[in-house]
């Protein structure tokens, strides 16, 4: 067995820390829109709004726990970019991060259509879509609100965006009160979890665009079609 964990154990660092971004999202998107598919498809009667932002808050709590040794668990694109930007993060690694984010995510899409497929399929009437009172696209990615133009639609995402990063930032600057040791991913997960109950109700504050377009693109691939890009779900 020694020998057998020795061939499949992974030594470039690169690639571990890319593994670790792809799982952290992975867990993201599994919990938090597996609780939209429950949701959705129970017709409300097994969750709410509120377990859908609990969902997405613990289930980055745990991507994070899972990454945060290896990778620094980014998770998000907008939090690699910004760490780029301010000299704490290689500018080379980037577009692996990116990737490695955008895969984990459309992989936890494609495992919550794969776990909840029967439930989609007779909530939607058998068919995929987009938009009508039994639309199914929104459980895996955001849509905006009916009455939401593009504009008040951009600054949601910029604030909401916004509000992460500070948050995050404070959490890990050691000239500040830096977060204690062990506590970073709960209190990511709290983050998460203000934002939603605060931000949610414009576009269901994707807040990272790994979260979103993973899952939009695994909806686009899976039978939604182009739609998902130009639609919203009403």
């Amino acid at each position: 067995m020694e020998k057998v964990f020795k061939v499949l154990r992974v030594k470039n660092q690169l690639f571990k820390e890319c593994l670790a971004e792809l799982l952290g999202d992975y867990v993201l998107i599994i919990f938090g829109c597996g609780a939209v598919a429950q949701v959705t498809t129970s017709y409300d009667t097994k969750g709410q709004f509120l377990s859908i932002n609990l969902a997405f808050a613990i289930g980055i709590t745990f991507g994070v726990h899972i990454a945060h040794g290896i990778s620094g668990a980014h998770l998000n694109p907008a939090v690699s970019l910004a760490f780029c930007l301010l000299g704490r993060f290689q500018w080379s690694k980037l577009p692996f991060y990116v990737l490695s984010q955008i895969i984990g995510a459309y992989l936890g899409a494609a495992t919550v259509f794969a776990q909840y497929y029967d439930a989609i399929m007779s909530y939607g009437g058998g068919n995929l879509t987009v938009t009508g009172p039994t639309a199914t696209a929104y459980i895996f990615a955001t849509y905006p609100a009916a009455y939401l133009t593009t504009a008040n639609g951009f600054v949601d995402q910029v604030v909401g965006t916004a509000a992460l990063l500070l948050c995050l930032m404070a959490l890990v600057d050691t000239r500040n009160s830096p977060a204690p040791k062990g506590l970073e991913p709960a209190l990511v997960g709290m983050i998460v979890l203000v934002i939603g109950i605060a931000m949610g109700s414009n576009c269901g504050y994707a807040i990272n665009p790994a979260r979103d377009l993973g899952p939009r693109l695994f909806t686009y691939t899976a039978g939604w079609g182009l739609d998902v890009f130009t639609e919203d779900t009403h």
